[in-house]
């Protein structure tokens, strides 16, 4: 557990933040059950992308909040990525016993997808706007209310 911190937080020391100049996060990704996730597909809708770990408290405390968020809007799709090192049955097993209404990746903790990074902490979440853009960002566990309120805004062109 203590190996699996410090090699954890190396690696947000040294991995990058989203680029600066606003261009959109792309992320393709094989689920735990197999299919494929490409944000990118996903235009045209808010996305909620989610780092979490089966051993993070805040993580399985936000899950059902994002889930329902999820069922509830049509417009909305989500993503979990599992940052963790461990077996992928450990993960679904996990997830048989807290099922979620959206799609679910694991990730490797050493080289986590580019374009958004070691988390610098868990749970971290990002909110992607229908254009592809990131319109928010939490650190720390989310509600559904909190959820609602960054995908009723009008995303800063900008950003």
């Amino acid at each position: 557990m203590i190996r699996r911190f410090l090699a954890v937080a190396a690696l947000a020391l040294a991995s990058p933040a989203f680029a600066a100049d606003g261009t959109p996060p792309r992320l393709t990704i094989k689920t735990i059950d197999g299919k494929s996730f490409d944000l990118a597909a996903q235009r045209g809708k808010w996305v909620v992308v989610n780092y979490w770990a089966t051993w993070c408290v805040p993580c399985i405390k936000e899950m059902p909040d994002i889930s329902a968020f999820v069922k509830d809007r049509k417009d909305v799709v989500a993503i979990g990525l599992a940052f963790e090192d461990t077996d992928p049955k450990d993960i679904e097993a996990f997830l048989r016993k807290h099922p979620v209404s959206y799609a679910i990746a694991q990730v490797d903790v050493m080289e986590p997808p580019k374009d958004f990074g070691t988390p610098k902490g868990l749970p971290t979440t990002w909110i992607i706007a229908p254009d592809g853009r990131i319109a928010k960002q939490f650190v720390g566990p989310v509600t559904a209310e909190k959820l609602k309120d960054a995908t009723s805004k009008t995303p800063d062109p900008k950003r």
